[in-house]
């Protein structure tokens, strides 16, 4: 493909001649004079001059001299969308394989892909072109929307209703039991009926073996465009915002209410019965204990204000000199307190 045909493809304005033969896109170091790479974290600007590729995404305000550049308002999207390009989704036939056990009332929409040795049970309804991968389990009655893609081994529990264009990665388990016990006279613990469900709601994809429980009565919910990342446990109750990203290993309490556009880096983790407002950012390892208002940054255990964070951690370095000066200091006192 000619760079040109490439730009226009991507809808980015083309700085540099157009003729040029590109067969594939990689990154800085390792792109070669006929693949394109992208430039969206600033820290990596220096590399601009020494990359071999044959073009450059980058914003409009990047400046470089003597480079080939494909100009964009997002290059992230702009390099996500170059990589389909070249590595366009893979969709199985559609078919239904011998060894799948599918019960008889199952309602199945057009063009199912369906693996080896799924299971569907009774009552289960699925929309157009679901790809069903081996071993995939849907428990009975529930209800999953068009364009569903379940990878080897993902669960869906009973009576969970998905929408459409969701993705399950291998080993995710979508409306598992709450973690919900009772404490005896004894000291055994008594298991509360997880009576609730699970609503996915359209373009959510959950990771692989990230787990996201069913509300203990009434419902869990994940609103439409939320990613959970791998190792993510959900738990019952607990209802995500609009485009919300839970990175590896987020641990949410049961019934947390997360708003839209947050983020929760890699293991925050989250005590139950909190609201999380929209648009917050809480940094690799906070842990949070109580409500956080929206738009805020934090960061640390418990969770504070990121700036105040970072006085709080340079300051940590620092404890040992500064409890030896307290200690020198408070001997000198104790010292001129004794003396006659």
């Amino acid at each position: 493909m000619k760079l040109g045909e490439f730009a226009a493809r991507l809808d980015c304005t083309l700085e540099g001649a157009g003729d040029v033969e590109i067969t594939g896109v990689a990154g800085m170091d390792d792109a070669s004079p006929t693949e394109v790479t992208f430039l969206s974290n600033p820290k990596y600007h220096r590399k601009l001059r020494t990359t071999r590729a044959a073009a450059i995404i980058v914003a409009p305000d990047v400046k470089v001299e003597g480079r080939t550049l494909l100009r964009s308002d997002n290059p992230y999207l702009a390099f996500a969308k170059a990589l389909e390009i070249f590595h366009p989704p893979y969709r199985p036939p559609a078919g239904v394989h011998p060894t799948a056990v599918i019960a008889p009332d199952v309602k199945l929409g057009r063009h199912p892909s369906i693996g080896p040795y799924v299971v569907i049970e009774e009552g289960v309804e699925i929309g157009d072109e679901c790809v069903l991968k081996s071993f995939v389990v849907i428990y009975r009655g529930a209800k999953i929307g068009d364009r569903f893609f379940a990878h080897s081994h993902a669960v869906v529990r009973e009576g969970v209703r998905v929408g459409n264009d969701v993705v399950l990665q291998n080993g995710a388990v979508v409306g598992g039991d709450g973690y919900g016990f009772a404490k005896q006279a004894d000291g055994s613990y008594y298991k509360i009926v997880q009576t609730g469900t699970l609503v996915i709601e359209d373009n959510v994809e959950v990771q692989a073996n990230a787990c996201v429980d069913r509300a203990s009565v009434g419902e869990s919910r994940l609103r439409r465009g939320v990613k959970v990342d791998n190792l993510v446990q959900v738990g019952h109750g607990c209802d995500i915002g609009e485009n919300t990203l839970l990175c590896g290993q987020v641990g949410l309490a049961g019934s947390c209410k997360v708003g839209k556009n947050v983020v929760l880096a890699g293991q925050v983790g989250v005590a139950g019965h909190l609201t999380i407002g929209d648009n917050v950012i809480a940094t690799a390892q906070s842990g949070i204990p109580n409500d956080v208002e929206a738009s805020k940054v934090i960061s640390g255990y418990p969770a504070i204000d990121n700036s105040l964070w970072l006085k709080c951690a340079a300051a940590y370095t620092r404890l040992p000199e500064m409890h030896a000066a307290y200690r020198k200091v408070a001997k000198l006192l104790e010292k001129q307190a004794t003396d006659p």
